[in-house]
């Protein structure tokens, strides 16, 4: 059985240079737009880069930014103030 780590956020303008962010950084992953959201997920593990995300918004970015946008996650959180980590460790 699979196990998808996932991300999802409010459809607004912070969230999507997020996801394009995470899209770049996670190939991989899954990118799904729906009414009023945006779902991102991969196989075992995503991971969200400050670096990454400062590029796309133009800005410096603080992480936990990220998080006044968020409505669920799945995985386990490894974070740092350059990094937000969602994985499954088995």
């Amino acid at each position: 059985m699979s196990q998808l780590a996932f991300i999802v956020f409010q459809d607004n303008d912070n969230a999507r240079y997020i996801v394009e962010a995470i899209a770049q950084d996670n190939p991989h992953a899954e990118v799904q737009h729906q009414p009023a959201l945006i779902r991102i997920q991969a196989e075992k593990r995503l991971v969200i880069n400050r670096a990454t995300v400062e590029e796309k918004i133009g800005r410096e970015w603080d992480v936990q930014e990220m998080l006044l946008d968020v409505i669920s996650i799945g995985g386990n959180v490894d974070e740092d103030e350059d990094h937000f980590i969602l994985e499954w460790k088995n």
